[in-house]
């Protein structure tokens, strides 16, 4: 098999699909790597990396997409992507696409197969599945959520001149986290570590208990429902947004209206705009242009968050997706699905076929049944 590595056009994105270890363990199988010049330079890796692994250096990315038969990339095709896709042309990256129907269209016209790291599940603890290929950003994201929140809620970045850890003799700040999972946790606990007093909600009693045994005692959990949300956005400070229902659109939390009981200067940080956002004024921003004002309530929605720290970014998500691109190239999506029920929810779409039950129900298109 052809495996081609484009370079990122998403705004300010940094990472590249695979690393030149990649590149090196899929030649060795008898794969043919195709990295476009320039590909890896914003996480650290030239082209002579890729060179010495094996991989040849194409000057473009119409030369790799027309050669490619499987496509590894991070990000969504942009649109001046879309035109390269061609019929059963492996495309292995994130897509959510609940959250874009131009982009569903797209694919399902160009007839891709479209294999989506976010909906890949396998088994996990307490019968649990897990989400092997997106956790790794989401612990980025997380930490990141804290950081960047920290940084926007300084004066100079129109935030309420807080510092979350407090000083002696002056109380620390305040962090509201809607959601327990992988995002959440990461966000609590970076946020917790810098001495802010933290709240976290979700609506799973068995994931609560979790929380409360391995977080430290600045963190308290809390049901989510609507009156608890109301409530502790007027107390919070920042307000870290990490829901999500796997390949779905990202339910509103916050909605406009609830705006008006936070304070002056509190900052949003909705890590689920990727799914469409958690908050109803969430609109997406880049890293060049992170934030805008609403009533007030300083938004950060930024649609690539762990792009700003590429190499650390590329590492964690080769880490999960190394293995996964190695089985694809020797055996192709459907051979894998046929024995890995998890491997065949990331089959979004194949030959014009939209198979993901939640994307077809966010943009009210048929879904067909692999």
């Amino acid at each position: 098999m052809i495996v081609g590595v484009p370079s990122e056009v998403k705004s300010d994105e940094y990472r590249v699909g695979l690393l030149p270890v990649g590149a090196e363990l899929l030649s060795r199988r008898g794969h043919q790597v195709i990295v476009q010049s320039g590909a890896g330079t914003g996480s650290g890796f030239s082209d002579d990396d890729y060179r010495t692994a094996g991989a040849s250096i194409l000057p473009g990315a119409p030369e790799v997409w027309a050669q490619a038969d499987m496509i590894m990339k991070v990000k969504e095709p942009q649109s001046q992507e879309w035109p390269h896709m061609r019929d059963g042309q492996v495309v292995f990256t994130y897509f959510h696409f609940a959250a874009d129907r131009d982009l569903t269209l797209a694919c399902l016209e160009h007839r891709i197969v479209a294999v989506a790291y976010e909906t890949l599940e396998q088994p996990g603890p307490r019968g649990k599945p897990t989400l092997p290929l997106l956790t790794p950003m989401s612990e980025i994201a997380g930490s990141m959520a804290t950081q960047e929140g920290a940084k926007f809620l300084e004066r100079p970045q129109k935030g309420r001149g807080i510092l979350l850890g407090g000083v002696p003799g002056v109380e620390p700040g305040r962090v509201l986290v809607l959601g327990g999972g992988v995002v959440g946790t990461c966000a609590a606990k970076i946020a917790a570590g810098m001495g802010a007093d933290v709240i976290i909600m979700d609506v799973d009693l068995d994931r609560m208990r979790y929380l409360e045994d391995v977080m430290s005692d600045n963190v308290t959990t809390i049901y989510s429902d609507p009156h608890a949300i109301r409530k502790y956005l007027s107390w919070a400070d920042l307000v870290i947004g990490a829901v999500l229902l796997p390949g779905a659109k990202a339910p509103h939390l916050i909605l406009r209206d609830d705006l008006k009981r936070m304070k002056e200067g509190s900052v949003i940080v909705d890590v689920s705009i990727d799914q469409g956002g958690c908050v109803e004024t969430s609109r997406v921003t880049t890293h060049g242009s992170p934030t805008y004002i609403i009533d007030g309530v300083v938004h950060y929605c930024v649609g690539n968050m762990p792009g700003a720290v590429a190499r650390t970014s590329t590492q964690a998500l080769n880490n999960a997706t190394i293995p996964w691109a190695l089985r694809l190239a020797d055996e192709g999506p459907w051979p894998i699905a046929r024995r890995d029920p998890g491997f065949a929810l990331a089959i979004n779409m194949d030959g014009g076929r939209l198979l993901n039950k939640p994307v077809a129900e966010a943009h009210d298109l048929e879904v067909v049944t692999a």
